[in-house]
């Protein structure tokens, strides 16, 4: 698109936005962009772009996925323009554009790399066609913020760029159905795992018949949720075959092999966790279709880590303090968390703050989602206690007796910091905090409580 009077004199005044948030100390990550879309409403049509542009999408892993995808380029070499450390939405990807362009609008970049938003892909396409798309997965969200899965693939379907190669989660049934229209597809996925099973007790399945002929679905194996290998009884519906296959996942060693059609390679494990497994191979297939040779790969991977907003691990005196994200108002990504603790090794204490404070002062209204969420998982005899916080406490306590989890086990109160004095040090080995994506803060201090008290102890 051309460059008119009104994009110039959007552009400079968002860039001086920018600057005057950045004297403030505050992120410039939605706001200048906000400015710039009012001002020129196809400011992003109009701002120059990299060459290059890959974006990724889907319910959850759109963050790990992204930082994996920066630091690998950069570590290459290649200078990116990225909306790491703010907004998924136009607005935010409008800002990091703006970030990225000369006073005249022209990138200074080689390569873009954005998080987009599945319910902001019709305000987003349009103008920004990404050379790769990638789509970690597709589950039900927040009731609130996407709704059902169907209308979530009926949005991006409706905007998503024929032109843009797709690359999708090929055991992930509902993520296999984007871009019906798109020529070139690429898959990644995960072999039979022996802990893969027939049919999972999961109270979420977003897709449970053939979208063919509506015929139940059957499974060579499953892995949670609707994630596994399928195929309709009745009609030529099925699983897609990965054409990059993670196979030998080989936990003590912390290695995995990536099978393609050329060659088998072996990777450093980054997380022993499915879901940034899943993440992983999902990097390594972009990173490959970008260019990237495999043995560069085998390389970056050696050093890499999960974001520690998302996980990360401590030991203080013999007692191993491990923060885990759990989004609020997502039952499939804290159904998640709930396995990955369940199958820990040891002795276990969970702290269990999910109010999303992001939607409302104190808590959403909406908790229909602790319904879908599969806490039966956290009544294991190997979870000692279950320390629930926040002013949504009581609705977490009554869902855990549903549960089945023993009543001596669960302890509550309304301030997440005082929670803390319930935890017994001395019954665990491991002390699990969750927290959702806007509460980092709040579960920095509950973590620094926890240490004092071992100390203490």
């Amino acid at each position: 698109m051309k460059k008119t009077f009104k994009f110039y004199i959007s552009l400079w005044g968002a860039k001086i936005v920018a600057g005057m948030l950045k004297i403030l100390r505050k992120n410039a990550s939605f706001l200048p962009g906000k400015v710039a879309i009012t001002m020129c409403k196809n400011f992003l049509g109009i701002i120059e772009k990299p060459e290059i542009i890959i974006g990724v999408t889907g319910t959850n892993g759109k963050t790990t996925v992204c930082n994996m995808i920066i630091d690998a380029l950069e570590k290459c070499g290649y200078t990116t323009i990225n909306n790491r450390l703010g907004s998924n939405v136009d607005a935010g990807i409008a800002s990091s554009l703006i970030n990225g362009a000369t006073f005249l609008g022209k990138t200074k970049k080689q390569v873009a790399v954005l998080e987009i938003d599945e319910r902001s892909s019709i305000k987003i396409y349009p103008y920004v066609k990404p050379t790769y798309i990638v789509c970690t997965n597709i589950f039900r969200d927040s009731i609130k913020r996407n709704a059902h899965t169907d209308f979530i693939i009926d949005i991006i379907n409706s905007a998503i760029p024929k032109e843009s190669k797709l690359i999708l989660n090929a055991d992930d049934l509902i993520c296999c159905s984007i871009g019906p229209e798109n020529k070139e597809k690429v898959y990644f996925g995960i072999d039979k795992l022996e802990t893969d099973v027939e049919e999972t007790n999961n109270i979420i399945r977003d897709i449970r018949t053939c979208p063919i002929c509506d015929t139940k679905l059957k499974y060579e194996y499953m892995r949670y949720h609707h994630i596994g290998k399928a195929y309709c009884p009745k009609c030529s519906f099925k699983s897609p075959e990965a054409d990059y296959l993670g196979t030998n996942i080989d936990y003590k060693n912390s290695t995995i092999q990536i099978k393609t059609k050329n060659n088998i390679t072996e990777y450093k494990l980054i997380s022993d966790n499915i879901i940034n497994i899943y993440n992983m191979v999902a990097v390594i297939a972009v990173l490959t279709e970008f260019g990237i040779e495999a043995q560069k790969l085998k390389e970056i991977f050696d050093e890499f880590k999960i974001v520690e907003t998302r996980y990360s691990e401590e030991e203080v005196n013999g007692k191993k303090i491990i923060m885990h994200l759990a989004k609020g108002q997502n039952a499939i990504a804290c159904s998640r968390t709930f396995d990955y603790i369940k199958n820990a090794e040891g002795k276990k204490a969970v702290m269990l703050n999910l109010d999303d404070y992001f939607d409302a002062k104190e808590s959403t209204e909406d908790i229909a989602w602790i319904y879908d969420t599969d806490y039966e998982l956290l009544n294991d005899d190997s979870i000692e206690q279950i320390i629930v916080g926040g002013v949504r406490s009581k609705d977490h306590y009554l869902r855990l007796l549903i549960a089945g989890v023993p009543e001596q086990k669960i302890s509550y109160e309304l301030k997440e910091i005082d929670a803390v004095d319930h935890l017994n040090i001395k019954k665990v080995d491991k002390i699990f905090i969750l927290y959702d994506v806007y509460t980092v803060e709040m579960a920095n201090k509950v973590k620094t409580k926890i240490e004092e008290k071992i100390k203490q102890s």
